[in-house]
């Protein structure tokens, strides 16, 4: 769920209990500047799952995450 800063401030309970199950991300003016996530999830299991995204074959430097971070902004 996406929600902007000032409606977390405004029914912070209630997006608190929301985060027990789902992630919150909070916008401003526009850009997304936190997530609200519970602790209970396993970050690791996660991370996992990524496991096998990137080909094995194709080179992956920092100047190549680097430039493909800088081409989406």
């Amino acid at each position: 769920m996406i929600i902007t800063a000032t409606e977390l401030k405004n029914n912070l309970g209630k997006y608190l209990e929301m985060a027990e199950s789902q992630d919150i991300f909070i916008t401003k003016n526009g850009k997304s500047i936190a997530r609200l996530t519970s602790p209970a999830v396993n970050k690791l299991a996660l991370l996992d799952d990524l496991v096998g995204i990137v080909p094995h074959e194709k080179a992956i430097d920092k100047n190549t995450i680097r430039e493909a971070r800088l081409s989406r902004q």
